[in-house]
């Protein structure tokens, strides 16, 4: 693995500064229009996000960030899968980037028709999005059945966060070792703003 010439800590202090530029409307990024240098250089991205499919949380923008600064993976739920695992490992074995933040929202889609099937019993009738609901179910089922919904995005998070930690021997090899955090956060869609919650020395809630 290449190393990245960031630290994870320095990473996730650029993502937060962009995250804030972006909440403040003081956005440096801006438009970046098509270059050769820019589409055939090589991949350098600083941070992998692993973020929900949904319309309203546009990453790069989020995060105040250019062409090729992120490798980004979405899918509804931001869930966990097995391509999706391979694409995260072949990010960082080949671009050596040392940050990985499972990015979930609130309000999100595929969090809610989780937790209807759990309540009434009655799951998606498409079986591809049922296999999106499945993935969730099992990390959330307590807290519906407690009545802890507020909570429920967040653990959908901290799972994808730790299958992530520890369901590939390559990434769970490099966050032993310290050379590669994967870090837990929720998009705020009322704020504009990014909470990391979960994996960052220091917090834990």
């Amino acid at each position: 693995m290449d190393q990245s010439p960031l630290t994870p800590e320095q990473s996730l202090e650029r993502l937060a500064a962009g995250n804030r530029r972006f909440h403040e409307a003081a956005g440096a990024a801006g438009p970046v229009a098509w270059s050769p240098e820019l589409a055939t250089g090589a991949q350098r991205p600083f941070a992998i996000v692993l973020g929900c499919s949904d319309s309203r949380i546009p990453v790069e923008i989020v995060f105040d960030v250019g062409f090729g600064d992120l490798f980004v993976v979405r899918v509804a739920g931001n869930i966990v899968a097995p391509s999706l695992v391979g694409s995260i490992e072949f990010a960082v074995s080949q671009f050596g980037t040392r940050l990985i933040v499972v990015l979930g929202h609130t309000d999100c889609g595929a969090v809610a028709a989780t937790v209807h099937a759990l309540e009434t019993g009655l799951g998606p009738e498409s079986k591809n999005i049922r296999a999106i609901t499945d993935r969730i179910a099992p990390h959330i089922e307590a807290l519906v059945r407690a009545s802890a919904r507020g909570e429920v995005g967040h653990e959908a998070v901290r799972a994808s966060a730790d299958h992530l930690r520890h369901g590939s021997r390559l990434l769970e090899d490099l966050v032993a070792a310290g050379t590669v955090w994967v870090v837990g956060a929720e998009y705020v869609l009322e704020t504009g703003t990014v909470d990391f919650f979960d994996g960052v020395p220091g917090i834990s809630r």
